[in-house]
């Protein structure tokens, strides 16, 4: 399973979760399978200076991420990933180490 991660900076899972899904400057996508962290790759957020409604999401759904993990995302955010197949959670921001973590001990 793939998971993508809004984030304030480009250090992988010890990267800091953003507060905002699509003004964060990266995403961190983590492959997961039995627990555990088996790939992770960051790429700039290409809509962070401006975006459209829907253009982040489509963004993270061509990515193959099954899940979002942001600080705080809008009601239409959330709409258009739950019909693009995406579940979108909100979290507090800190390392994505920690709400992986989180995750995987049923924590979110």
């Amino acid at each position: 399973m793939k998971i993508a991660f809004a984030t304030e900076e480009n250090k992988g899972i010890e990267s800091m979760l953003a507060y905002h899904f699509g003004r964060c400057p990266y995403y961190v996508f983590v492959d997961v399978s039995g627990g555990e962290v088996k790939n992770t790759e960051t790429k700039e957020n290409p809509f962070f200076n401006s975006h459209e409604p829907g253009v982040a999401p489509k963004f993270i759904a061509n990515e193959k991420a099954e899940i979002i993990i942001a600080g705080g995302m809008g009601p239409r955010a959330i709409e258009w990933f739950k019909n693009l197949g995406v579940k979108a959670i909100t979290t507090r921001p800190r390392k994505i180490k920690d709400i992986l973590q989180d995750y995987f001990d049923g924590n979110l």
